[in-house]
This record gives structure tokens, C-alpha cells and sequence, in this order.
């Protein structure tokens, strides 16, 4: 019996996976559509759809998928007409939370985008209300072993990049939000290394640290429901957690 329900749980967690991995892919394919319907299809005249192609293959999407999703981008169907959308809102404990979404259908959205907010404590509210605690940038993403750090920042910052970061893994270059896809092409022709993701993000301009546990799970367990839905593209929110409140998490 011990046996039989270590493969059930097993097959469950492989279940919870998959389910996970369509999610992901259905949010790309979106990307995919709309950045096509709004540039081209050319990869090298459409830094959009360029990004969310690489997104794609970072997560092993098959190539039948991407081109399936480039096609139904070029049909130019409107029974997929998605329109990008942009939530605010707070989340419990004066967390402020930016969701932005994909949809062919406004009200759907919304109403599961405000019904989530109530049930987990926090509460939606009008556009502007959480948005000048943000700044809007630019954010290209480079593997760390890519691309020497010093090499990165010499070329980033002589092209107009306004910073980079360096995370564990990860070379980030901030850009203006206008200039990002014109810094990012121009840094992989100078470097020859592709870069991982380019994207608009929202970046907090002070963090509130959450030092209890209870009160970081609330937070988490918001923002997963909301990048759950399958409208919801991204979630951006102005929180801190500690290395050890996160682990216990």
C-alpha cells in the first residue's frame, strides 16, 4: 500500500507540473499572438516577438507550438483579439501590486482579477493608485556565464543603458522603457550573446520588508492566485522578504 500511494503522489505532483507548464505556455503563445499582431512576424523587425520566442524556448515550449502561435497571430482573427490590460491594487499589509494581463475578454478579467484580491485580503483599485510607487523600465536579462560583467557594462552604458545589476545568475541591464529593444539588439550585434529575456517591468522605488511569516505567506499565496489566472501575464509588486522567512515559506 506504501507503494501505491507514493506512485499516486508522485503521478499527482507530475499532474500539478504539467498543469503548471500548460499555464506557462498558453500565457506565451498570448504573448506570441499579440506581439505578432501588433509588429510582424519577421523575428529581426519584431523585438517583441523576439523576446517572446526566447521566453518560449527557455521553457522548452516545441517548435510546432511557436509557429502555431505566430500563424494565428498573422490570421488576424478576432475571436483572439487580446487587449493588454493593467490592474492595481493592494495586497494585505499595504503591499502595492501591478497586474498586467492579456484578454479577449474585459469583464471575464476583471471580475477574477478583483475577486481574487478580495478573498486573499487585499483590495483592487483605480489605475493610478499603486503606480507612482513604481518606476517603468526596461529590463534585459543575460546569463551570468554569457558574457563577462566588465565587457557587459561598458557596452551597455556607451549605448544608453541606465544601470546593471548583477544577481547570482543573472546580468540584468536597465534601460528607458522607449529604448529597450533598440539597446537590447544592439548589445547582442556588439557582444555576439543573445540575451535571455527583454521586457518592460515595473520596478518598485522603495521595498516594504516583511519580517513575519504569516504575514509574507499572505502576500505569496496573493500574488500566485493572481499569476495563476490565465489572463494574467505578469505580477509586479513592492515587497522584501528575508532569506530565512523565505525558506520556512
Amino acid at each position: 500500500m506504501a507503494g501505491h500511494s507514493k506512485f499516486k503522489n508522485i503521478m499527482h505532483r507530475k499532474g500539478a507540473q504539467d498543469k503548471k507548464r500548460a499555464k506557462i505556455f498558453t500565457k506565451i503563445i498570448k504573448e506570441i499572438t499579440v506581439a505578432v499582431k501588433m509588429g510582424s512576424s519577421d523575428v529581426n523587425a519584431n523585438p517583441r516577438l523576439r523576446s517572446a520566442i526566447l521566453e518560449a524556448k527557455s521553457q522548452n515550449m516545441p517548435k510546432e507550438n511557436i509557429e502555431r502561435a505566430i500563424k494565428k497571430g498573422e490570421s488576424g482573427n478576432e475571436a483572439d483579439n487580446y487587449e493588454e490590460i493593467r490592474y492595481e491594487g493592494y495586497a494585505p499589509h499595504g503591499i502595492a501590486i501591478i497586474v498586467e494581463a492579456l484578454t479577449d475578454n474585459r469583464n471575464r478579467t476583471a471580475s477574477e482579477v478583483r475577486s481574487t484580491f478580495t478573498k486573499h485580503g487585499g483590495s483592487l483599485g483605480e489605475n493610478g493608485s499603486v503606480q507612482f510607487l513604481f518606476d517603468k523600465l526596461g529590463f534585459i536579462t543575460f546569463a551570468k556565464d554569457s558574457v563577462p560583467f566588465n565587457s557587459l557594462f561598458e557596452v551597455a552604458i556607451e549605448l544608453g543603458a541606465t544601470d546593471i545589476i548583477e544577481n547570482d545568475d543573472e546580468l540584468l541591464v536597465l534601460t528607458a522603457v522607449d529604448e529597450l529593444h533598440q539597446i537590447a539588439t544592439k548589445l547582442t550585434n556588439s557582444l555576439k550573446v543573445d540575451y535571455v529575456s527583454a521586457s518592460l517591468v515595473w520596478q518598485p522605488k522603495v521595498e516594504i520588508t516583511i519580517t513575519k511569516l504569516e504575514q509574507a505567506q499572505q502576500i505569496i499565496k496573493l500574488i500566485n492566485t493572481l499569476e495563476d489566472l490565465d489572463d494574467v501575464q505578469k505580477v509586479f509588486a513592492n515587497f522584501d522578504i528575508p532569506e530565512d522567512i523565505l525558506e520556512q515559506i
